[in-house]
């Protein structure tokens, strides 16, 4: 038993795929399997893209994140307590 992806086992997969669903929805499915793979791989690397949702900051404005205050184009610094 060496798994799932045998090629015997992923053709009896294929061909009850074919069985259940019909040669004219087959195609369909893959399409839209597709997409959602490609929409979930896009949302999981949104680091690389501009968010286009926030406004850009302009320069020297402060951000607070937890216990620092980070400058837009410098390191972050110790808030005052």
């Amino acid at each position: 038993m060496s798994g799932l992806f045998e090629p015997s086992h992923l053709l009896i997969i294929l061909i009850v795929a074919l069985i259940v669903f019909g040669p004219k929805r087959l195609p369909e499915l893959g399409r839209s399997l597709g997409r959602g793979i490609r929409e979930f791989r896009d949302s999981v690397s949104t680091e690389d893209k501009p968010d286009h949702d926030r406004p850009a900051l302009p320069a020297g404005a402060a951000v607070k994140t937890g216990d620092t205050t980070r400058d837009s184009n410098s390191t972050p610094r110790a808030t005052e307590s």
